[in-house]
């Protein structure tokens, strides 16, 4: 059976990958940007295959773009948008932009949903960032670790996690949460860990700034990381908490090292906070038992077509000259 699939915050980095696998699955696609345009890192191909809507979640929906998506009647909406550089979002207290987008924005969508005679089911796309600080003897969470957000970006997300709780609970849709560990690969914001190296690298910088070889990270290829939102929308448990990552910690440094062993070997790194850090690594149990997901795209490839990318996008650069 082939599904109709509404998208916000389809023209970043994990919606424009997700918008593709859709349609590769023989699922129709409508868009949501906030001005209705895309943006320079989505593929020719995909902005003629999908239609977009202007809608930015922080403010009510325009009328137009609230003609098109009730014609469109979505199976499922994907709720992308977000202000997702933590930096963004504040540090202690969120900005009033991260709560208007993040939080209000989560509430929106979810009384989209709700105002269809056949509501669609809402995947929410949260973060790892919303679970307590853990210790390095024990890195690993599963969905029922204790949540306290260090910071803003988190507490928005926690926010919004709430409301979609209400309103799966409330009966007004059906609704599914996954918390994204960390995830990197071809597109991604370059303020982001592997492509602020590989900008860097790909850049013919002579030496590259990094925070620090000694953070252990949870790192999924996007691509791999998309396939399991498909997945949580067929098959995730209505108001189930879904995380989303590799299962695997692995030293930013160990990294790092594949990264410059395929580029530039002898580049010189400078970090800038060194130290040792532990993020959480995702307990994926719950997700491999009611979808049957696994990660299957290695490391090495998720580098190598960062890397490449970045590269391209540097020769096109050096090319258009000034």
């Amino acid at each position: 059976m082939s599904h109709r699939a509404l998208i916000t915050g389809i023209t970043g980095f994990a919606g424009s990958f997700l918008a593709e696998h859709l349609l590769a699955s023989g699922e129709a696609v409508l868009g949501v940007s906030f001005d209705g345009r895309w943006t320079d890192i989505c593929p020719a191909a995909l902005q003629r295959a999908v239609g977009l809507v202007a809608w930015n979640v922080a403010d009510e929906m325009p009328a137009d773009a609230r003609r098109t998506i009730d014609d469109f009647a979505p199976d499922f909406i994907y709720h992308l948008a977000a202000i997702s550089v933590p930096g963004d979002c504040g540090e202690g207290e969120p900005t009033p932009n991260a709560m208007a987008i993040n939080v209000e924005g989560t509430r929106r969508v979810l009384e989209l949903a709700a105002q269809f005679s056949r509501p669609p089911k809402v995947v929410f796309t949260s973060s790892s960032q919303v679970y307590s600080p853990t210790g390095g003897n024990w890195p690993r969470v599963d969905e029922d670790h204790p949540v306290a957000p260090r910071r803003a970006y988190g507490y928005t997300k926690l926010l919004a996690e709430n409301e979609v709780r209400r309103a799966a609970g409330e009966g007004r849709c059906q609704a599914v949460i996954v918390r994204s560990f960390q995830h990197a690969g071809p597109r991604q914001n370059d303020r982001m860990m592997l492509s602020q190296w590989a900008r860097q690298l790909a850049g013919d910088a002579r030496l590259v700034e990094v925070i620090t070889r000694d953070a252990m990270v949870d790192l999924t290829d996007v691509r791999d990381v998309i396939r399991a939102y498909r997945l949580l929308a067929q098959r995730g448990a209505n108001g189930g908490v879904y995380n989303v990552g590799s299962g695997v910690g692995r030293r930013s440094g160990d990294i790092l090292d594949v990264l410059c062993g395929m580029a530039r070997p002898d580049v010189k790194i400078v970090e800038l906070r060194p130290g040792f850090k532990q993020d959480p690594i995702a307990d994926i149990a719950r997700l491999a038992r009611d979808t049957g997901w696994q990660p299957t795209i290695p490391l090495e490839q998720t580098v190598a077509d960062t890397y490449h990318w970045w590269r391209d996008r540097h020769h096109q650069s050096r090319n258009q000259g000034p």
